[in-house]
């Protein structure tokens, strides 16, 4: 995966919204944090893994990839707003089940939340890529979608969304 190249991207973007909504001064890693979290959610509730209530199937692979790299949008910023960097691949050995990776990331946001480091910056993101993989994805899925959703995100911004 380039990671460079997406982190580029990212800050671009990071940079045309703070300048464009007078944040440029202001630390936005609460609500990028927070952002990262309402993503993981609405990731989760796309796949429906842990609905066991209901027998409703899991919505289409392409929305479910969306909401991901929605999630890969806040990583990354989060990582640029303190000055960490992620260059790893995908980590293909991960035993838990989709449920159970959910909760691995949300623990990993928790850790990183209460020590933001670049050791638990770069736990949290794999954790989040594991997850990735464990839903059926790879670097070339991942990363067309994210510059997909990176365009969409810019237009967004000139449309006043």
């Amino acid at each position: 995966m380039n990671w460079t190249t997406l982190f580029s991207m990212q800050r671009k973007l990071d940079d045309h919204i703070k300048t464009k909504h007078n944040l440029v001064h202001e630390s936005l890693l609460e609500k990028k944090y927070l952002a990262l979290l309402v993503e993981l959610g609405e990731l989760a509730n796309e796949t429906r893994c842990f609905k066991f209530w209901s027998t409703k199937a899991a919505n289409d692979r392409s929305l479910i990839l969306e909401e991901y790299v929605d999630g890969i949008h806040f990583l990354l910023s989060i990582g640029l707003e303190l000055g960490f960097h992620y260059d790893e691949s995908i980590i293909k050995d991960c035993l838990l089940s989709i449920t159970e990776q959910f909760v691995e990331v949300f623990d990993k946001c928790i850790v990183f939340k209460n020590e933001p480091t670049q050791t638990t910056y770069e736990n949290m993101f794999t954790s989040y890529l594991q997850l990735g993989y464990l839903l059926g994805f790879d670097e070339t899925d991942i990363q067309k979608a994210y510059m997909k959703k990176n365009q969409v995100n810019f237009k967004r911004q000139h449309e006043g969304y």
